[in-house]
């Protein structure tokens, strides 16, 4: 029989700063990418005290597009178009770079003032060749606007692209799909084989495919062309299901920076360092170029 894993991933603790720390699933030594899916920081869930909270400050995109999406607490979205957007849980924060963006990502200050609770995926998809110099753009989607349906357990959310018959508003550039799943203890869902490339990330909970258990932080690459089975464990599971077709050549990630070629990236960096990046309106902090 064949195994319908291809590769699993496990999650490393990255610090963003402040002790705000992430699970950074992709890239990956192991992988780089699934399908346009280049980045993965997967935060909480975590209970943040009085005083704490999300400080990210200004810093610059090309070549991506950021996708935000919580299931507890809110970030605050300022970017250099003028921006300037709060997220909820179930919602989408959709950034297209292109040639060129800069944002920062702050906790509120109601939410900081009285503590809250955290839990969301980040994730940056690649551009294909035809749209990494698009112009930059900003898209924020209501979670009642994006398709969500029951499934023996299961609340699932699509979030970008399509999946299952349905199709999310989101703006997308090539094929992807990208699901966000709660699901009760036992529940069961067959994940479909429509996308060429496809994972499952383990945000809360524990699922078990064939006669493996997945864990918090794992995110396993499926086998192309075959439905997978899993079912979620006895305390029930949060998920994000990813992937879409495979990109039109390797990509390159540097800091903040991902393109098809170097030259691209060492242009953004002098950019950067140089001050000809458009700053965030309201926002006037921003992170210096790493040294590497």
């Amino acid at each position: 029989m064949t195994d319908p894993i291809e590769l699993l991933i496990q999650g490393r603790a990255h610090d963003l700063g402040g002790g705000f720390v992430v699970r950074r699933v992709l890239p990956s030594v192991k992988r780089r990418m699934v399908g346009p899916f280049i980045f993965l920081d997967h935060f909480g869930p975590m209970d943040v005290p009085s005083g704490g909270g999300m400080e990210v400050r200004p810093h610059p995109h090309i070549g991506l597009a950021t996708v935000t999406y919580l299931f507890d607490g809110g970030i605050f979205h300022r970017d250099s178009l003028g921006f300037a957007q709060p997220i909820k849980p179930g919602d989408v924060n959709w950034m297209t770079a292109g040639r060129g963006i800069v944002h920062s990502e702050r906790t509120e200050p109601e939410m900081r003032r009285t503590g809250f609770r955290m839990h969301g995926v980040q994730t940056w998809v690649a551009l294909p060749k035809t749209h990494e110099e698009a112009p930059p753009a900003f898209e924020h989607v209501e979670a009642a606007r994006l398709p969500s349906w029951q499934d023996r357990g299961a609340a699932l959310r699509l979030i970008v692209g399509t999946y299952a018959g349905r199709t999310a508003p989101t703006t997308h550039f090539s094929p992807i799909f990208y699901v966000g799943g709660e699901f009760a203890a036992g529940a069961k869902i067959a994940v479909t084989p429509e996308h060429a490339e496809r994972a499952i990330y383990v945000a809360e909970g524990s699922i078990t495919i064939g006669d493996r258990v997945l864990a918090v932080g794992d995110l396993a690459a499926l086998a192309t062309g075959a439905t997978v089975d899993l079912t979620a464990g006895t305390e029930g599971a949060k998920l994000m299901l990813l992937g879409g077709a495979a990109m039109d050549g390797p990509r390159h990630i540097w800091w903040n920076f991902v393109s098809s070629t170097k030259e691209r990236i060492e242009i953004a960096k002098a950019d950067w360092r140089e001050g000809r990046f458009a700053m965030v309106p309201g926002d006037p902090e921003f992170i210096p170029l790493p040294d590497r």
